[in-house]
């Protein structure tokens, strides 16, 4: 079968309700496969899935371990711009938006389940998707010193999805193994890096078509004004000096997403 009829189910254990509703699925004609508490398998095969079905324990709130791989699950789904189905009990819905804020993009069914209206739902759902624009935006931080990158990843990481490299090579070689649908949307690049600086990852990133529409804002620890003109010449999308705050950071990256 296609794409449109690919349907995944998620669980943290074996569940004779998520067994019945795979039947039904079945019945329906939709290809359904299971994901039992492996849940890095939920990217992994979201690519060739339309929709997800996700079944929360009645233990729920109870289990820290269990609502940090909701958090990670529900995060996932939206990242790949999928729509998941979440299946559980109606008294502890408010207390988990609560503690997992990205479950609310995603419907919410009430057990026990309707199975003669399930069919409707479903078919429903598969023609809806997370919209992009809901996605959070990736980026890229290039920088020899881990440190000083590691507090920068710190900084933007609640509201953008980062990756670290400490290499310009590093950089090339990300870029070209990022799927399509999880593009980096902008680069922080150190100006000044052994073997590779980053002028001349600037300049590969340009000459390649997959990568050549990337804003890249260079990282400068030179404010002079003879630096910041070298910086400048070679046309990035802007520069930030490394002493800039949190708050600069973040207004300045906001400005170019």
């Amino acid at each position: 079968m296609g794409e449109s009829k690919s349907i995944v189910t998620v669980m943290f254990q074996n569940s004779v309700v998520i067994k019945g509703i795979e039947k039904k699925l079945t019945e329906l004609g939709y290809n359904v496969s299971s994901i039992v508490n492996d849940f890095d398998r939920v990217k992994i095969v979201a690519p060739g899935v339309s929709l997800y079905v996700l079944y929360i324990p009645s233990d729920i709130l109870d289990d820290k371990a269990k609502i940090i791989n909701l958090n990670h699950i529900c995060e996932t789904v939206k990242e790949a711009g999928k729509n998941m189905l979440v299946i559980g009990e109606i008294k502890f819905h408010t207390d988990i938006q609560k503690l997992v804020p990205n479950i609310k993009y995603f419907d919410w069914i009430n057990r026990p389940i309707d199975m003669e209206k399930f069919g409707a739902v479903v078919e429903n759902a598969m023609n809806n998707t997370v919209d992009d624009s809901d996605r959070k935006k990736r980026i890229l931080i290039v920088d020899d010193d881990p440190s000083y990158a590691k507090m920068v990843r710190e900084w933007i990481k609640d509201k953008y999805k980062v990756d670290v490299v400490t290499a310009g090579m590093q950089a090339i070689s990300f870029l070209l193994k990022v799927p399509e649908d999880d593009k980096v949307d902008l680069i922080l690049l150190d100006y000044e890096m052994p073997v590779v600086d980053g002028p001349q990852v600037l300049q590969m990133l340009r000459q390649d078509s997959a990568t050549k529409d990337i804003p890249v804002i260079f990282l400068t620890g030179n404010g002079t004004k003879e630096a910041v003109s070298r910086v400048m010449e070679l046309k990035p999308d802007g520069y930030i000096l490394k002493s800039a705050t949190r708050a600069d950071i973040l207004g300045y990256i906001g400005g170019k997403l």
